[in-house]
Parts: C-alpha cells; sequence; structure tokens
C-alpha cells in the first residue's frame, strides 16, 4: 500500500491564490469584522492568514453563522446530505 504525501494544503496552488488587487495588507475592519448569528456568509481562504482555516473541500460553500468560538465563528454548511459545523476565523467569511 502506498502512503500519500502532503499536507491538508496540497493540492491548491492556484484554488487559494490571491488576485492581483487582493495582495498586501489586510485592512483591520476586515480582520475584526463582526457577525451575528443567522447571516449568511460564504466561505473563501484568505491565503495570508494561517490562523481559523478550514478544510478545502469547503472552500466557495455558503453557509450560516450559527455561535462564536474565541476569535472564530461556527459556521453551518450543506456536505452532501450532512449538516456540518466549521469554525473559521473572520477573515476567511465574506457575507452574501
Amino acid at each position: 500500500m502506498v502512503k500519500r504525501l502532503g499536507s491538508r494544503r496540497r493540492k491548491t496552488r492556484h484554488k487559494f491564490m490571491a488576485g492581483i488587487r487582493e495582495k498586501g495588507k489586510i485592512s483591520l475592519s476586515e480582520y475584526f469584522k463582526g457577525l451575528q448569528d443567522g447571516d449568511l456568509v460564504n466561505l473563501l481562504i484568505h491565503p495570508n492568514v494561517e490562523k481559523g482555516r478550514f478544510y478545502r473541500r469547503f472552500h466557495g460553500m455558503g453557509g450560516i453563522v450559527a455561535g462564536k468560538k474565541g476569535h472564530c465563528y461556527g459556521v453551518k454548511i450543506k456536505d452532501g446530505e450532512k449538516q456540518k459545523l466549521v469554525y473559521v476565523h473572520p477573515i476567511h467569511l465574506r457575507k452574501q
């Protein structure tokens, strides 16, 4: 049996890449944005921030904010037939 090489970020060279106008410093309002329970959000990984990142399969999915734990927000998403709760830093969330 062959062991798979790599980590959680394997095969994400182009998937997580920031656009030309999105590179550079992150504004503090973006970093500390406040969300309320029930807000609709999209999960989009910001490549400069390692903290509060979710698994690559959920990149681009939409969900509903369902609480807060520390600095991160709990987001309910639907993965196939299952409901999942993913904790994500607000830098990786975009309001719909």
